[in-house]
């Protein structure tokens, strides 16, 4: 049974929603504050954080920063509807995915669960599997990567996007394409998070070893992890 943080100052609609989340097949922890949010966060382990952005106190986005500085445990954040400014700068900090509020609880669970099944494989027994190109390894079995003989840090979403487009290294891959395969979701029209992803990826991996940019936007169809 994964355990969930909900952090939601709406006493409500928290209410209803971890109700709903029990009869799917969820432990809930309820936080109404940021304060109180980063506290259960960084004391108890989950496995995966709702987490709305307007709270009383720290804010998601607040708690969101501080809790990267020392757990990559999956977090899903809920912001306004129309706010991409704090759902891009959600994902910049780390977040997993995000989902404008007001939502269907269906919707909500069916992130939940896809997060959970990239952070269960990421979890899951090492394999011997390994896809090394240039300055690059990944890790299949263990959901690691080295790059420039250094591991880096990425969270279990980033690492799926990566991975899609290592295994197609060469060749453009749809964002439609790219949407299901590292998100497990159709891709929508004004979805953000894949270029927020491909973005954070490009901080952390850098150029390639003749300077060249690693992944490649073509514009009008998607992404290609470069290979020359």
């Amino acid at each position: 049974m994964p355990n969930i943080l909900l952090a939601d100052d709406d006493i409500e609609l928290s209410v209803m929603l971890s109700e709903y989340f029990t009869t799917e097949g969820f432990a809930v922890d309820i936080a109404y504050d940021g304060e109180t949010a980063l506290n259960k966060a960084t004391t108890k382990n989950y496995d995966l954080i709702v987490l709305d952005v307007m709270m009383p106190g720290r804010n998601g986005i607040e708690v969101l920063r501080e809790l990267r500085r020392e757990s990559s445990t999956p977090v899903l954040i809920l912001t306004a509807r129309h706010d991409d400014v704090d759902s891009i700068l959600g994902l910049e900090l780390g977040a997993d995915d995000y989902l404008g509020k007001p939502c269907n609880p269906r919707v909500l669970v069916a992130h939940m669960r896809s997060i959970l099944r990239r952070s269960t494989e990421r979890s899951g027994p090492a394999a011997p599997d390994k896809v090394q190109i240039k300055d690059l390894e990944m890790h299949v079995g263990s959901r690691t990567v080295i790059c420039r003989n250094v591991r880096v840090d990425m969270t279990s979403t980033e690492y799926s996007v990566l991975e899609a487009l290592v295994r197609s290294a060469g060749h453009v891959v749809s964002k439609e394409d790219l949407s299901e395969r590292a998100l497990g979701r159709k891709f929508a029209r004004f979805d953000r998070s894949l270029d927020m992803h491909v973005s954070n990826l490009r901080k952390k991996l850098g150029a390639l070893p003749g300077g060249e940019e690693r992944i490649t936007t073509v514009r009008g169809v998607g992404y290609q992890y470069v290979t020359t």
